[in-house]
C-alpha cells in the first residue's frame, strides 16, 4: 500500500522463536502489538539497548509512547495510496483495530445495547478499575462503541474487488 517490498518468512512456531530469529539476525523485521512491545521481554531490553527501530504503527492514531513513528494511514496519505489499497489495508488491519470487543447477539433490543455500552464506558472511567488495571500492568486504550460500529460497517461493506484481493492474500 506504500511501496514496500517485504519477503515474509513463515514457519516460526511461536513469537519467542521469532524474537530469537531477530536477535540472531535471521530476520530483520518483526510485527507485534504495542501492548506486547511495552509490556514484556525481550522488548523492554530491546528498547533500552536501542536494538530496534519502530517503522510504522498500524493503528489509526499514533500511540503517544512512539509519537515520532507514523501510522500506516499517514504513510498512505504521503504516498497517495489509491482508495482500493486503503480499503484493503483497512480490511487487513481491522482485527488489530477491533482488539477484543464485547459483542451482543443480533436483534438485541436497542435499549439493552445502550445500557451495556454505558455501563462499559463507566467502568473504563472508574478509578478503582483504572488503579486495578495499572496494578496488573494492563493497558487501557478502549475504542468507543461508536468507533467500533463504524469500523464494522466499513469492513463489511468492502467492494467485491477488495474482498477478492483479501482472499488472494489469505491463500498465500
Amino acid at each position: 500500500m506504500i511501496g514496500t517490498n517485504f519477503n515474509v518468512v513463515l514457519g516460526y512456531q511461536a513469537g519467542q522463536d521469532i524474537d530469537l530469529a531477530v536477535e540472531r539476525n535471521e530476520v530483520v523485521c518483526r510485527a507485534f502489538t504495542l501492548t506486547a512491545f511495552f509490556a514484556r521481554e525481550p522488548f523492554a531490553t530491546w528498547r533500552k539497548n536501542k536494538f530496534v527501530n519502530v517503522l510504522v504503527q498500524t493503528g489509526r492514531k499514533r500511540d503517544a509512547r512512539i509519537k515520532d513513528v507514523p501510522t500506516i494511514y499517514e504513510l498512505m496519505d504521503q504516498y497517495k495510496t489509491p482508495q482500493a489499497g486503503r480499503d484493503l489495508a483497512t480490511l487487513v488491519l481491522a482485527g488489530g483495530d477491533f482488539g477484543r470487543p464485547y459483542v451482543m447477539p443480533p436483534n438485541t433490543p436497542a435499549e439493552q445495547v445502550k445500557i451495556i455500552r454505558a455501563a462499559f464506558e463507566n467502568t473504563l472511567k472508574d478509578e478503582t478499575a483504572i488503579v486495578d488495571a495499572k496494578k496488573k500492568k494492563l493497558e487501557l486504550d478502549p475504542s468507543s462503541s461508536d468507533e467500533l460500529e463504524k469500523l464494522a460497517k466499513e469492513v463489511t461493506s468492502q467492494s467485491p474487488e477488495v474482498v477478492a484481493k483479501m482472499q488472494t492474500l489469505l491463500e498465500k
